[in-house]
């Protein structure tokens, strides 16, 4: 039901999609669907649970002795482009940013259980970077914001330019990433 849910939400947009015709992609009634979900806004969250919350939960604040912060986060920018740029988690994402206005209880569930938390993960890396001396400007842990925008400008990019001007995310992301932590050393 809910590969159906996101296929008929991606397709319709929040407002027009009804939980009959989520049934009806799903092959079954929709009793069925009421024995699991109160209402449409209860299977989009799960949705959102199932299709986005997962990758959030990667980006783990507490390297492994070794490990830089900037090959952490390297590490989940390769993955959120992979995983979300070019997939229709990306169509999801976009759907959260054009319906999110006219639907606040639904961008206030993705603000607490995807945003928030992909913040606070970040800060925490942030911080550990600025204590490692592998940050140097201490007002980013303000901003993790600033952090994570290329994987949304790279989302945005991709769904309205990209038959214009194609966007390398992960080049992007390594830029990005050089001005932060600055260029790397090559041995």
């Amino acid at each position: 039901m809910v590969e159906a849910a996101l296929e008929e939400f991606i397709a319709r947009g929040f407002a027009a999609t009804r939980l009959d015709d989520i049934a009806r992609r799903a092959g079954v009634a929709k009793g069925t669907i009421y024995l699991h979900f109160k209402d449409k806004e209860s299977m989009f969250e799960e949705l959102v649970r199932t299709v986005i919350v997962p990758l959030v939960s990667r980006l783990d604040p507490l390297p492994s002795p070794g490990v830089s912060v900037r090959d952490m986060i390297e590490a989940f920018a390769r993955t959120f482009v992979r995983e979300v740029v070019n997939t229709r988690r990306a169509d999801l994402v976009r759907l959260i940013l054009a319906e999110g206005p006219r639907f606040p209880a639904i961008a206030d569930f993705y603000y607490r259980e995807v945003v928030s938390r992909a913040l606070t993960r970040m800060r925490a890396l942030i911080e550990l970077g600025i204590a490692r001396g592998e940050i140097r400007e201490k007002d980013l842990a303000r901003f993790p914001q600033i952090m994570v925008a290329p994987a949304l400008m790279a989302v945005i990019w991709q769904s309205l330019f990209a038959r214009h001007a194609p966007l390398d995310a992960n080049e992007m992301l390594r830029v990005h990433l050089n001005l932060i932590f600055g260029e790397r050393r090559t041995a």
